[in-house]
């Protein structure tokens, strides 16, 4: 039996906590004061008899008590919020939200997305592009239907399920006439002469990188700058002559075009699987599901 003292407020405000890690921050989110979102919590506490919330440095971590709680949690919020916009929009399927890597947002969604429109659900499409880890959470708290992204640590992993996609590398890209691609004889080690743009320390690929620089000999580079912004490295390596550390299918279409190349050096090592990932026990509807077949779908095609 629900127990009636558990109301939609307990439950926005422990999630909206949970995602900012930080009381002050989610007060600004609900627009709320912080001892109204501190009181908000400690009621709940007691009403579950359990703590949510621990002390980290000057931020909160959730407890194990409250990793369990937030996956019903999430998806109860999840389930109204879906309730609440079919009703709202008279005809109009439920809405989709969907979390998608720089890389899937560029190889796969444009096709997915033709395809999904093509099947006149009429509902309403919110594309995120993020870290891997920052759509996993919004994906725990029920922001998100489904993440299209890269397979996370077994302990990031608590309460979703990983359908496998598709596998890619990470690529060092440079512009087309890049000094490196001049010379007669390539020398990986130079490099460490030009500036890197590097996957950010956390980030789901820079492990892979770490590990294949310490196998080549390079545990540091001299000019590194750490980005997670497809856009700035676009620009930034067209226009100078910068390596780019980043995922094979961000920079698919302008390897093809010629406009960028991939420095000759093999990175079957780096391969990382990329799949869809959705919520343990989630509510599902039909524009949900004929997504997630699209998905596969165009991953296929595109493989082929």
């Amino acid at each position: 039996m629900i127990d009636s003292r558990v109301r939609f407020r307990h439950l926005r405000t422990f999630i909206e906590v949970v995602r900012q890690n930080s009381v002050g921050r989610a007060a600004q989110v609900l627009s709320v004061s912080q001892p109204a979102v501190t009181k908000t919590i400690r009621e709940l506490e007691e009403i579950l008899d359990k703590k949510l919330f621990e002390k980290d440095g000057r931020g909160l971590r959730v407890t194990r008590y409250g990793e369990v709680f937030l996956r019903h949690a999430g998806a109860s919020v999840a389930a109204l919020q879906t309730g609440i916009d079919s009703l709202s929009r008279g005809d109009a399927g439920p809405p989709v939200r969907i979390g998608a890597l720089p890389t899937v947002s560029a190889r796969i969604m444009p096709k997915v997305m033709e395809r999904f429109l093509a099947e006149g659900t009429e509902s309403p499409v919110k594309i995120v592009t993020g870290e891997n880890h920052v759509l996993l959470g919004q994906l725990r708290t029920g922001t998100l239907d489904l993440v299209v992204g890269r397979l996370a640590a077994p302990e990031q992993m608590a309460g979703l399920t990983f359908e496998y996609l598709y596998s890619e590398q990470v690529r060092f890209v440079v512009r087309s006439g890049h000094p490196l691609l001049t010379r007669d004889q390539f020398d990986f080690e130079r490099i460490r002469d030009y500036t890197i743009l590097m996957p950010p320390t956390g980030s789901v690929i820079r492990p892979y990188v770490d590990r294949y620089l310490l196998a080549h000999g390079m545990a540091e580079l001299p000019h590194a700058i750490e980005t997670v912004s497809d856009s700035f490295g676009h620009v930034f390596v067209a226009q100078t002559d910068a390596v780019w550390v980043i995922s094979e299918g961000v920079v698919i279409r302008e390897i093809a075009a010629a406009r960028l190349e991939a420095l000759p050096v093999d990175t079957t090592d780096t391969q990382g699987a990329v799949g869809l990932t959705t919520r343990e026990g989630s509510p599902s509807n039909a524009s949900l599901e004929i997504l997630s077949h699209t998905i596969r779908a165009a991953t296929r095609e595109h493989d082929g």
